[in-house]
């Protein structure tokens, strides 16, 4: 193995170990001393980001509302709420609705054009560059690697929908109004940028690990503050399994009386060969194929469990797994071990989720099939269905800009 080589796989390795001591999986001494540090950090977090939210409160730091209706979709934690099914569907409905959508997006571990790209932009141009387009509606122009996981995923799933990536969502909302004449732009991930002033904010919440161990990043998994549930317009609880939990419903009603809370789950709903989009009938597996069916499964999201417990569901025995961290961009020689494991164990196939499956070369061919599970959003409680829920809050009989007062 090269020295490069080796250097990422124990980067890799030490990332696995910092996600199993904030998860409270390791409680062996070395894991209590980590935590420990991780603790002191997370205070120096805590500081930062409550320093920042009283200058935008006080306006002492700006923001700005662009005159359309802007969406914010977030979470206090980082990652595992299941938010990417949940502004495809709102963005979904939205264009269903009429309206001309745009997601904003950062690009989360997306790849940065090259640094002389930039250097020659700006000494052509006197103004900013624009931000990336994934897509314009119609046709994609990035792949995963160059716009990120989920805006490619979400721009393949979503034609009729632009989707922009820069971290500077203020300028990528205004290009997406004046460049292709928009009157909508959904958040993603937005709830801690504070210099775009959202209509409304939709805070999701696990309701399986709502908080995880109350710490904020990165002795746990928050982003921010419990008391910041205050913040939200609309509470999604994610991941139900059909039961209500009045406690956690008290406790979010305790720090915001005022917001409405929409509980919902995500569903299996089929099988999908590696490339293939959730529209496209051909490639398609019924969840009935995992019935019995020995498996290897691997993923690289920040809570595997839930993935595995879907196939546990279904009927799959799986023989192998593989969890990588969050985001990780799979090698050939990743992918060629996991299903070498998979087939020496009795395998019939790798199953992996729809967001790793954006990272895999659909035009390989490996030893085994590689299916993802597509996971769709179902309202379970606050509305009748995904739609009302959208109309309810897109389009109420009020003007929608008066939600924002809770905002401040």
């Amino acid at each position: 193995m090269s020295l490069v080589a080796t250097i990422k796989k124990r980067l890799h390795d030490f990332e696995l170990y910092s996600a199993d001591v904030i998860y409270g999986r390791r409680e062996d001494t070395g894991a209590v001393l980590y935590g420990s540090f991780l603790q002191v950090c997370s205070y120096l977090v805590s500081t930062y980001v409550q320093v920042r939210f009283f200058l935008y409160r006080k306006r002492i730091l700006p923001d700005r509302p662009l005159g359309c209706l802007v969406v914010v979709v977030g979470n206090l934690t980082w990652g595992g709420t299941g938010k990417t099914p949940v502004v495809e569907k709102f963005a979904r409905a939205l264009r269903d609705q009429g309206r001309h959508v745009a997601i904003l997006s950062r690009g989360y571990k997306s790849k940065a054009p090259p640094m002389w790209k930039k250097w020659w932009y700006a000494i052509s141009h006197t103004e900013e560059p624009p931000p990336r387009v994934v897509s314009d509606g119609r046709s994609i122009f990035l792949d995963s690697e160059q716009a990120g996981d989920e805006p490619y995923m979400l721009a393949r799933n979503l034609p009729g929908v632009v989707v922009l990536v820069d971290k500077n969502r203020l300028k990528s909302g205004a290009y997406a109004i004046k460049r292709f004449g928009c009157d909508t732009l959904v958040l993603d991930d937005g709830m801690t940028y504070l210099p775009l002033k959202g209509s409304m904010n939709l805070l999701l919440v696990d309701k399986n690990n709502p908080f995880g161990n109350g710490h904020l990043l990165p002795r746990g998994v928050l982003r921010e503050p419990i008391k910041h549930l205050r913040r939200a317009s609309y509470v999604f609880l994610t991941k139900s399994n059909g039961m209500r939990d009045p406690e956690l419903e008290s406790f979010i009603k305790g720090h915001n009386p005022t917001a409405d809370i929409i509980e919902c789950a995500h569903r299996p709903r089929f099988l999908c060969t590696v490339g293939g989009k959730p529209d496209d009938p051909e490639g398609r597996l019924p969840l009935e194929f995992l019935k019995g069916r020995k498996i290897g499964a691997f993923s690289g999201i920040a809570t595997p469990e839930s993935f595995e417990k879907f196939l546990n569901d279904l009927g799959a025995s799986i023989l192998v797994r593989e969890r990588f961290v969050d985001h990780y961009r799979f090698t050939d020689d990743d992918l060629e071990e996991v299903i070498t494991a998979s087939a020496k164990a009795g395998a019939g196939c790798v199953v992996t989720t729809e967001k790793d499956a954006v990272r895999i070369d659909p035009r390989r061919v490996w030893p085994l099939p590689i299916y993802y599970l597509r996971l769709e959003i179902e309202i379970i409680r606050g509305a009748s269905d995904f739609d009302e829920a959208v109309s309810r809050i897109c389009f109420p009989k009020t003007d929608p800009q008066a939600v924002a007062t809770r905002l401040a």
